[in-house]
């Protein structure tokens, strides 16, 4: 039986919240993508549901990034979700819909992966100390949840290709001034201010607030077939040959590690190894 990542807590028929939890820096694996399903599907069949409130059991990792030493056959291989679309990015595609208004408090960093989960919720509050990126370019891969398609709509197409180009870590602060986030609060204040801001909608009628999640999503997301590409480019581009020296380095570093490489992980990938072909280019340019 594998361990429960998401604990749920009713606070009311109307106010639930989710709390992850999945090993020393929370990393997303293929059991988050099962657990996250049933989930999804457990909120969208609770129709006096209005907020669900996101956060995480580690104050220094919400959602570190995609487990790199999670079985690759497994992600492959998975049976496409409700949407058509592969389950990783299904859950996505699904959580951005559901009736309820989803916050998510960010305390922590939140990078790849993690950053896919926090861009498909409705509302994002992060404490002051909170770390965004999308890094996966850094690490020789596409990202395949979805961060193009949602970005370029949330901040902006230049600050899209800042920031999933750069694959450079946001410090709270800058993601707060990019509209990555809704606004920065101090984290020791972060927990009561998304609460009372949760229980505030939860006292709303919730066919009111349906509707209106409706039109807004109707106006500013993005088409479902915007999404599958993403995950066939991640596909296809991770865990090549080509990026294994620049991996290895990551790892020896402390990736997937409480310290080292995923305190500054976008410093990390600037400075971690080039693949091989980009180093017998620049020996040939130098020579």
């Amino acid at each position: 039986m594998n361990a429960q990542q998401f604990h749920v807590t009713e606070v009311s028929d109307a106010y639930w919240r989710a709390s992850f939890g999945n090993g020393p820096v929370n990393l997303i694996d293929p059991d988050t993508i099962e657990q996250l399903s049933d989930l999804v599907a457990r909120i969208e069949k609770a129709p006096a549901l209005a907020v669900v409130v996101f956060n995480s059991l580690n104050p220094d990792f919400f959602m570190a990034h995609w487990d790199i030493t999670a079985d690759r056959a497994r992600v492959a291989t998975m049976r496409p979700g409700p949407t058509g679309l592969h389950p990783y990015v299904d859950n996505l595609v699904r959580l951005s819909k559901v009736s309820a208004v989803t916050i998510a408090a960010v305390r922590g960093r939140a990078r790849g992966a993690g950053s896919e989960f926090l861009l498909a919720t409705d509302i994002r509050f992060a404490g002051h100390n909170a770390v965004l990126g999308q890094v996966e370019l850094g690490m020789g891969a596409v990202p395949g949840g979805g961060a193009m398609a949602r970005l370029a709509r949330l901040v902006g197409r230049s600050r899209a290709a800042e920031i999933v180009l750069g694959a450079d870590d946001f410090p709270a602060a800058l993601a707060e001034r990019y509209g990555y986030v809704n606004r920065v609060v101090p984290d020791s204040d972060l927990d009561d201010f998304v609460d009372r801001f949760a229980r505030r909608i939860a006292d709303f009628d919730t066919t009111a607030i349906a509707g209106a999640k409706a039109l807004l999503d109707l106006a500013s997301l993005p088409a479902d077939e915007e999404f599958g590409p993403g995950m066939t480019a991640f596909l296809q581009t991770a865990w090549r040959p080509v990026n294994v020296a620049r991996m290895r380095d990551l790892l020896a570093r402390g990736l997937q590690t409480p310290t080292g490489a995923e305190l500054d992980l976008g410093q990390a990938v600037g400075e971690a190894g080039a693949p091989p072909n980009e180093v017998d280019q620049n020996s040939r340019a130098s020579g």
